[in-house]
């Protein structure tokens, strides 16, 4: 285990970099500031500050992407309250969860679970219910996350009237379809929907998928 002075990079940091993103994002980016939980949670994590993974970790609280279409986690906070190390917790066996969606998506760096590219960002898809390779490591992933390459991705699974469903949904939610989205029957555009923990949501793919 290294000590947390170990962990902070005061040479490098890669928080600068995040917020440069954030800044010239191309879709609505909101970074949440950190929780009181961040040393704790870095610590626990074992990344750097100099990776954008550690400096998630340390020096944000999560970011809300698209208006919160897209959850990244970081240390927690009151809109995000889900954290790296804790979400983590009995969930993830080689590869660690970093981000989810509101249609109960879920993204994961691979530590040797999900293929045969170790680091490289695969997406649990809700429609599918299968991890998905993105082709891309975690840098990469927020970086695209932050384009318009992100609505391309999410063409198929939005509805009309989208917004204002989700201003109103909680980033520890996403919307549950039923018929489910991996049936024949099931669509974004037809199913009926309704909040739910994103945790509930992780089980139950969880157990759909074995």
């Amino acid at each position: 285990m290294r000590a947390l002075e170990e962990l902070l990079d005061h040479r490098e940091p890669a928080l600068p970099l995040i917020e440069a993103w954030v800044q010239n994002a191309k879709l609505p980016v909101e970074l949440l500031p950190p929780s009181a939980e961040r040393d704790s949670v870095l610590l626990e994590l074992q990344v750097t500050t100099r990776s954008p993974l550690g400096a998630m970790a340390h020096g944000t609280g999560g970011i809300l992407v698209d208006g919160g279409w897209l959850r990244m986690l970081g240390s927690g906070h009151p809109r995000l309250t889900r954290h790296l190390a804790g979400w983590n917790r009995g969930r993830s066996d080689g590869f660690l969860l970093v981000a989810d969606d509101a249609v109960g998506g879920f993204f994961a760096i691979d530590g040797g679970a999900l293929g045969d590219d170790p680091g490289a960002i695969h997406y649990l898809a809700p429609d599918t219910l299968a991890w998905e390779p993105l082709g891309m490591g975690h840098t990469a992933f927020m970086q695209w996350a932050f384009s318009a390459q992100l609505r391309d991705f999410y063409r198929d699974l939005r509805w009309q009237g989208w917004e204002a469903e989700l201003a109103a949904l909680h980033g520890d939610s996403c919307f549950s379809f039923y018929p489910f989205l991996f049936t024949a029957q099931g669509s974004t555009q037809t199913s009926s929907r309704r909040p739910v923990p994103v945790a509930e949501q992780y089980a139950f793919l969880c157990q759909e998928e074995t």
